[in-house]
């Protein structure tokens, strides 16, 4: 027997592969898709179903490049929408992976034509249930990616879908996921990196609203939605081009090639914010490894090429992380990164790196400054906000660039300093020219004059 979960960084997506006798099955397949097939060929199965929960917003869904490598058949959900190919799911439909079996739950809530998919043992009792985008570990699907109108109506199809169907089922059921902590799916899901339906019921504040009118009331909520969506779900109907045997990687650049090239292009530097700082290619983007799945959606258009600086001289994870976003290959990547750059002669620019004890010490004497807070509203929330700073959660401070003076020092604090150093590089991009970013935290801010207060 098989079973193996696959995580794809950044995105905290989940994915699954199940097997029995010679026969396997994958649910929810990222692009790069040569992990399910390594994993069948090491264990002696054959990938005979491909199976979808619904119509992905954040990744691009692997099912038609693992199609064409394996001959599996596809069955995807959401049949209101016309799809370039596989079948859609029917809900009750059953399907065989060796003695195992696997049924279709129509779920909507997340999408219309949702599906959860029922894992049944070689004996027949019910054993996993993988719930795609309903049901998380301590939270539930967003339900506004249809737009305000259809919020609310939404969030009662997801209640039916849980209190009617999911949790009608046995407590000691296993729950699947497609995310987890972090993703852009859901705005609270725990981390548990397991749970059951038992678990879920007694731990989950999202399950334990008394009746329908206070879980819509309570979850049909609109959340920020990243403009890469629109791209996804375009790509996720038409069915990404299987050409991803291997991740396609960029050709290497000598720094005279890759100055030539960025004059049409965007540069994304991928180092963390203390390199990026100390010196990086004039008018690049730092976005650094880790957060590259969580803002190159924010910030990066799809119909301008792409540049790479790293900070070894393989491009695979951020071109593998960029290719799950349907941002295929990129134009190029500096060889020899940024040593190369500055061995060259070319010229560089670097953001002032000031840590959060020395700006509380400036504060307090006398010293002006414009602190913009890049933290979301949650964080300011829960963990206080800086008196006297200016709030722009740093998804929306291109649409809001017009609030950051021209001619003042801008010090930019986010609570560590990698996302100070993406609204820097963002803020350098559009011509201010004097930025600064904090390095450091809430726990180190002691300023009197500038104190840290909590939301009444």
């Amino acid at each position: 027997m098989l079973f193996e979960r696959i995580e794809s960084e950044g995105l905290a997506h989940y994915s699954y592969l199940i097997g029995d006798g010679r026969e396997a099955a994958v649910i929810d397949p990222r692009r790069d898709g040569s992990v399910y097939i390594n994993w069948a060929n090491r264990t002696g199965h054959t990938i005979v179903h491909v199976l979808e929960t619904h119509r992905n917003e954040d990744y691009v869904i692997g099912s038609v490049e693992l199609a064409a490598r394996t001959g599996a058949a596809v069955y995807h959900a959401d049949a209101q929408w016309d799809y370039a190919y596989g079948q859609a799911a029917q809900d009750a439909q059953t399907w065989q992976v060796g003695r195992l079996e696997l049924e279709a739950i129509h779920s909507p809530g997340h999408t219309p034509g949702s599906m959860s998919y029922l894992l049944r043992n070689p004996e027949g009792a019910p054993w996993m249930l993988f719930t795609g985008d309903a049901l998380f570990a301590g939270d539930v699907g967003r339900v506004d990616l249809l737009g305000e109108a259809r919020v609310e109506e939404m969030a009662g199809q997801l209640y039916e879908t849980l209190f009617d169907k999911l949790l009608a089922l046995p407590d000691d059921l296993i729950v699947c996921p497609a995310h987890g902590a972090g993703s852009a799916c859901g705005s609270a899901i725990a981390e548990r990196m397991w749970t059951t339906l038992g678990l879920e019921r007694r731990l989950n504040p999202k399950l334990q609203y008394a009746n329908r009118s206070d879980f819509v009331e309570n979850v049909a909520q609109m959340l920020e939605r990243p403009p890469y969506f629109q791209r996804v779900e375009e790509l996720n109907l038409s069915g990404a081009a299987p050409r991803v045997k291997n991740v396609p990687l960029p050709p290497p650049l000598t720094a005279d090639d890759f100055a030539q090239h960025a004059r049409n292009a965007i540069v994304v530097d991928t180092r963390d914010e203390m390199g990026f700082g100390a010196a990086h290619v004039p008018d690049a983007l730092s976005l650094w490894l880790d957060g590259l799945s969580s803002f190159a959606g924010w910030f990066l258009p799809y119909d301008e090429p792409l540049l790479l600086v790293n900070a070894t001289d393989n491009p695979t994870a951020a071109t593998r992380r960029l290719l799950r976003m349907g941002y295929d290959e990129p134009a190029g990547y500096l060889a020899g990164g940024v040593h190369a750059w500055l061995a060259a002669g070319r010229r560089s620019e670097a953001v002032e790196l000031v840590t959060v004890q020395n700006l509380c010490r400036a504060l307090d004497a006398g010293e002006e400054g414009w602190i913009l807070d890049v933290r979301s509203a949650g964080e300011l929330k829960s963990q206080g906000r800086i008196t006297g700073a200016h709030h722009i959660h740093l998804t929306q401070l291109p649409a809001h660039l017009e609030a950051v003076p021209q001619e003042r020092k801008i010090t930019i604090f986010c609570g560590s300093g990698r996302r100070s150093m993406i609204g820097a590089s963002l803020l350098r991009r559009a011509g201010r020219e004097n930025v600064a970013v904090v390095l450091g935290g809430l726990a180190g801010w002691h300023s009197t004059t500038c104190p840290v207060e909590m939301d009444a």
